[in-house]
């Protein structure tokens, strides 16, 4: 049965591009949306306020890490995420698949059992099956969950990414009658494949078998090059059920996300906006500005004189730059709340233009500025 709190709806489209609407119990989201990274519930150096005036309708959570922190017992008690940190909008959870790459070093994956970590804070034991990812994210209360998947690094051997694909199935059905009749929340799968475009037709095919809410790309920015990606986007996202949200998991640049709604990706994930805004990185529409840079130490001008948001336009480049250099937190508050607004703004324009039908001219006009 169809799930009555969840649909997607496609509203315009240009060429594979697509403009679209995600309903949820918490509210609605417009595709294609990009999720800023609240992987311990806050998105770093941003107030959820600001984070609402930027447009934002949606936010990432990790299930790994808020297992970890703050604890399962502390968010059940605020009957999940949404209230222990009073964002009313919704919340899309990873699963923890990312962790079992990226913390390679301290799991074992048992493909009965799940992946056995140890604890990146205090050694502990860990064990994360498909079973437990979706308790925990269901104790998180998120809107949108995530299978569990065997997410493996950057490699050409096709007999690991086989073997990755077969646990992700395995687990994907663990997860899927966890999950259960859930009319409330939705649940997605995610394919693997590395860049072999017939191992990701193997592993969309089976999902589709299970079927899901919406389906991700798995797998990808984690070492490849844009040209690399872009190549097997373009290649099998157009094999997507069309009638559910495509979501490319942790991207990533603006060039990276436009090439990505050109192949006809609707949801998109990074921490780019506040980790460049850490290390004193802007996006703006004249492309990437590094205010570390002595030349910027007597630029009177604000990264966006427009900008609406908490007065982000009174800053000069002068004052970032002094900021920066005085290692002042409030540089990187600073950036990272214009890297947000600038990335909303980004979407925005990226679904008006979609709605006009001239989202090509303008993926022609910006495609190499962020590179």
């Amino acid at each position: 049965m169809p799930n009555k709190n969840f649909s997607f709806e496609i509203i315009s489209q240009s060429e594979k591009a697509r403009l679209g609407k995600i309903k949820t119990s918490k509210g609605f989201i417009d595709t294609p949306c990009f999720m800023p990274v609240g992987t311990l519930g806050t998105i770093k150096g941003v107030f959820l306020d600001d984070l609402l005036n930027t447009g934002t309708q949606i936010i990432l959570g990790n299930t790994y890490h808020l297992m970890i922190r703050p604890g399962i017992d502390i968010l059940e008690k605020f009957n999940g995420l949404h209230s222990f940190i009073n964002w009313q909008k919704p919340i899309l959870t990873d699963s923890g698949g990312f962790q079992i790459m990226s913390l390679s070093k301290m799991r074992k994956i048992d493909r009965n059992v799940g992946a056995i970590f140890s604890s990146h804070v205090d050694g502990k034991k860990i064990i994360l099956s498909p079973e437990k990812s979706i308790q925990i994210q269901k104790s998180i209360n998120s809107d949108i969950m995530m299978v569990l998947d065997e997410c493996p690094e950057l490699t050409s051997n096709k007999k690991k990414l086989s073997e990755a694909i077969e646990t992700s199935t395995i687990w994907a059905k663990r997860c899927k009658v966890e999950f259960g009749n859930n009319k409330e929340k939705a649940l997605f799968g995610i394919i693997q494949g590395g860049l072999y475009k017939d191992l990701r037709i193997e592993s969309l095919e089976k999902l589709e078998k299970i079927e899901f809410d919406g389906y991700a790309m798995g797998g990808l920015a984690v070492g490849e090059g844009q040209d690399e990606m872009f190549k097997i986007l373009n290649e099998t996202v157009h094999l997507m059920p069309k009638n559910k949200p495509r979501y490319l998991m942790g991207v990533g640049t603006p060039s990276d996300i436009l090439g990505a709604v050109k192949s006809g990706i609707d949801m998109f994930d990074c921490v780019m906006p506040t980790r460049s805004g850490r290390t004193g990185l802007a996006f703006t529409w004249e492309g990437k500005l590094n205010l570390k840079n002595s030349k910027f130490q007597y630029d009177k001008y604000p990264l966006d004189h427009k900008s609406k948001i908490r007065d982000l336009n009174i800053y000069s480049k002068s004052y970032l730059n002094h900021l920066i250099k005085s290692n002042e937190i409030l540089a990187s508050m600073i950036i990272s709340l214009h890297n947000i607004n600038f990335y909303q703004e980004f979407m925005k324009q990226i679904r008006t233009e979609i709605k006009n039908g001239t989202f090509n001219s303008f993926y022609d006009k910006y495609i190499n500025v962020f590179s």
